[in-house]
């Protein structure tokens, strides 16, 4: 592990000051552009499904997705993007067509949070979604693993440094 990697591990895992605005998973607005991009780069996308008030929810978003997302590495081989569940907030489809998170949600099954769902650039789900926030010492691995077997499906290739 490099020295900058390592920093940057550390400073995502840091508490923020009090007022401070809280780094956040951008949300999913248009994913049929984030697929353009998907494809150009080899990458899979990694979609947390959430809804307002989950600490479950909080607690995956700041203890394993943001220090992903804050990866240099790993930015290299996943897009991260929030759907939240209980919200109306417009969206475009892998496919072009406009929805909303929560329809987005319904027609992707999420009806529990936080689930995380390995995307292709087609929208096409490469692995087992991760439900719940289970077993805390192994979360992450479960979330590297997901992301591994979205990269094998898609034949990129693994890109971890």
């Amino acid at each position: 592990m490099t020295v900058v990697r390592a920093v940057l591990l550390i400073l995502a895992w840091l508490p923020m000051a009090p007022g401070a605005a809280q780094p956040h998973l951008a949300p999913a607005r248009d994913l049929a552009a984030d697929a353009r991009d998907m494809r150009a780069q080899g990458t899979v996308m990694l979609v947390l499904f959430s809804q307002a008030d989950c600490r479950w929810c909080e607690r995956a978003r700041r203890e394993v997705l943001l220090p992903l997302q804050n990866d240099p590495a790993s930015r290299r081989r996943v897009v991260l993007r929030e759907v939240a569940l209980d919200n109306d907030e417009p969206l475009t489809d892998f496919a072009g067509r406009r929805t909303t998170h929560r329809r987005f949600a319904a027609a992707a099954r999420a009806s529990f949070t936080p689930t995380l769902i390995v995307y292709g650039p087609d929208g096409t789900r490469l692995a087992e979604p991760i439900v719940g926030f289970r077993l805390t010492d192994f979360y992450a691995e479960y979330v590297n693993h997901a992301v591994e077997e979205g990269l094998a499906r898609l034949g990129s290739p693994s890109r971890r440094d």
